[in-house]
């Protein structure tokens, strides 16, 4: 297995609502869908967002569109309105999502270069 960000694997697009942060998930390839749907739980999710206060994390499945949707509450200091953060719509949050680590059978990884550590 090769452990590889996500950001090789799949792009990312967030948004917000109040203090709930929402994340897209977007396999750049369907036969990756499955390796993201085992990996990628609400709990990994939740534990990258805690030291932000998150509280929970709802994952939403879209396996046509080879996609997810992870709903985060209390994500983002009290919002737009209420943190002091300078990113208080939680727009770049889906830098933090691609950056998760997954192990993924080196067969799937096509012309994925993988980075030299």
């Amino acid at each position: 297995m090769t452990v590889i960000a996500l950001h090789h694997l799949a792009h990312s697009r967030a948004g917000d609502k109040g203090n709930r942060l929402n994340l897209s998930l977007v396999a750049y390839r369907p036969e990756l869908y499955p390796i993201l749907a085992e990996q990628v739980t609400e709990a990994r999710v939740l534990a990258l967002f805690a030291h932000r206060g998150a509280t929970s994390c709802k994952r939403y499945d879209l396996p046509r569109l080879h996609a997810f949707n992870f709903v985060v509450d209390n994500a983002l200091e009290g919002g737009v309105n209420g943190s002091l953060n300078l990113d208080g719509h939680g727009k770049t949050q889906s830098f933090r999502l691609l950056e998760l680590t997954v192990e993924v059978p080196p067969g799937l990884l096509g012309d994925v270069e993988v980075p030299v550590s």
